[in-house]
């Protein structure tokens, strides 16, 4: 080879050599540096997930409503109220049928306990525990058919009842059906006639707030005590003969008093001319 071939092959692989190192030198280190630090954005990504998991977790705990508050906020509006009435767990729009009275399955998911009390102390006698029940400002008044007759139907106090089948003074109570004469009797001869005639205990049907007996007498009971809730207590009758004529019933007006209910008025019904 001459020397001026060999000059020229050296100056080519000097160029050569100088251009891979220009080269590595400008491009290969950011490579290896970008190869270098690929992990670092995964490693900070999955600790911005852990810490946004972290975030989440703490709003999960302190952020949210405990199931606690819900039920509290729902029990101020549909549980018991302040006052202890088991009308306050009822939703008010509706309670009421369109004449203002306490529908049928509310008035007795009100009352059934206190009644079923009251009917039994009926039963038996027990007048302290009748007393107990009485309406503390109005008193307990005594219906002998069916029409209340606010002025005239004797009204008893809590006091008075619990002397009531020891009472020897005779009360005009109203008068008899039919032949009109004045019901002059002492109130355990009452309580024989027009308060527990039968085995109401026992009774055929109850109602709360249901009229199930009718006669000629005019129904005013709902009129004569607004608001109230009163239980029937109702035998369609009792000998096949009179085809149902002997029906009988008695009513039991409760009415409510800070907070809970009282008793006001028994209503004894049966068939009139």
């Amino acid at each position: 080879m001459n020397k001026a071939l060999k000059t020229i092959v050296i100056t080519v692989v000097i160029i050569g050599v100088a251009a891979a190192a220009f080269i590595y030198g400008r491009y290969g280190h950011d490579w290896k540096k970008g190869t270098d630090q690929e992990p670092v954005p995964n490693e900070q990504t999955d600790g911005d997930q852990a810490k946004d998991n972290g975030d989440r977790k703490d709003n999960g705990e302190n952020g949210a409503d405990e199931p606690g508050d819900a039920t509290d906020g729902t029990g101020g509006e549909t549980g018991n109220g302040g006052d202890g009435s088991p009308i306050d767990g009822i939703d008010k729009e509706l309670l009421y049928d369109e004449n203002g009275i306490i529908k049928p399955e509310y008035a007795e998911k009100i009352i059934r306990e206190i009644s079923d009390k009251v009917i039994l102390a009926l039963r038996a006698k027990d007048a302290q525990a009748i007393s107990d029940f009485v309406h503390p400002v109005k008193g307990l008044r005594f219906t002998p058919y069916t029409s209340v007759d606010l002025k005239q139907d004797p009204v008893f106090s809590a006091e008075e009842i619990k002397n009531f089948f020891n009472d020897n003074k005779k009360y005009m109570w109203g008068y008899y059906d039919g032949i009109g004469d004045e019901i002059l009797i002492t109130p355990a001869e009452y309580y024989d006639v027009f308060v527990y005639s039968n085995d109401f205990v026992n009774a055929e049907k109850i109602g709360y707030n249901e009229v199930f007996s009718y006669g000629n007498a005019v129904e005013n009971q709902f009129e004569a005590y607004p608001g109230s809730i009163i239980v029937e207590y109702y035998f369609s009758g009792f000998d096949p003969k009179y085809e149902g004529m002997d029906w009988q019933s008695l009513r039991l007006v409760f009415e409510e008093y800070e907070g809970g209910w009282k008793l006001s008025g028994i209503i004894h019904n049966q068939w009139t001319i």
